[in-house]
């Protein structure tokens, strides 16, 4: 790991996931419901997965989403392991409004 001033660079950098899924119906609500669980869980598990919270907010068809990752690989690793999920399959056409950041 190499530093520049207070900022960790390079590689081994945490990658951090904020923002919300946002379904436009209650059946797509439904959906997200029925495969959280699961989700959650394989997540969890996945090396270099510090942190992953998927949370309902006071509108039905919104949760909060939170992830930390221990690097750059650890978070592509996710990313391909969600998109050749069930989970992708059961939330396919809800809207994600996400940042990635690389925090301190």
């Amino acid at each position: 790991l190499e530093t520049s001033g207070n900022h960790r660079v390079g590689i081994d950098m945490r990658v951090a996931l904020t923002g919300h899924l946002r379904c436009a119906t209650p059946a797509q609500a439904d959906r997200v419901r029925a495969g959280l669980d699961a989700h959650l869980r394989l997540t969890r598990a996945e090396p270099g997965c510090l942190r992953f919270d998927v949370t309902p907010t006071d509108d039905p068809l919104v949760w909060q989403v939170s992830e930390l990752f221990t690097n750059r690989a650890a978070f592509d690793a996710h990313q391909v392991r969600a998109a050749a999920s069930d989970w992708a399959t059961l939330t396919t056409g809800i809207t994600r409004d996400y940042q990635i950041t690389s925090p301190a």
